[in-house]
């Protein structure tokens, strides 16, 4: 869904899904695309015209990983630029795994790979901009 702003700044909202496993991992994807192609993050992405947050957060989870997920609470909302002078108004989310097992995902869409990462993993890895800084102050990383 697109809006612009006076100035003709145009804004897109996006969503994003802060995933743990069972035993304390993150699900991360590593991102095909720009902005930001090349790191990881959390999945997600835009949302389609009459979805709502929840919807859309399902749906993208689900097309980037395979792993059908329930919606939580909000956990923060950022401005991301596009790359083409525009910003995305990311809404993240915490979820839940719906389902039984959820070791199994794979990179599908726009993802490059996915998978599950440990704390420690994570702080040696290559990640989008201030995800670390965002998952701390919402009290998700130690």
């Amino acid at each position: 869904m697109t809006h612009t702003e006076a100035g003709g700044i145009r804004r897109r909202l996006a969503v994003g899904a802060v995933i743990k496993d069972r035993r304390g991992r993150f699900l991360l994807v590593l991102r095909r695309n720009e902005p930001q192609a090349g790191t990881w993050t959390i999945p997600g992405g835009k949302v389609e015209k009459g979805e709502t947050l929840a919807a859309a957060l399902t749906r993208e989870v689900w097309e980037e990983t395979g792993l059908p997920v329930v919606c939580g609470k909000k956990l923060w909302v950022v401005d991301l630029p596009d790359g083409s002078g525009g910003i995305y108004e990311v809404h993240d989310f915490l979820a839940m795994p719906d389902g039984s097992d959820d070791s199994e995902v794979r990179a599908g869409d726009d993802a490059a790979d996915a998978g599950w990462f440990t704390a420690d993993e994570m702080a040696t890895m290559t990640l989008t901009d201030r995800l670390l800084e965002h998952l701390r102050l919402a009290g998700q990383y130690p």
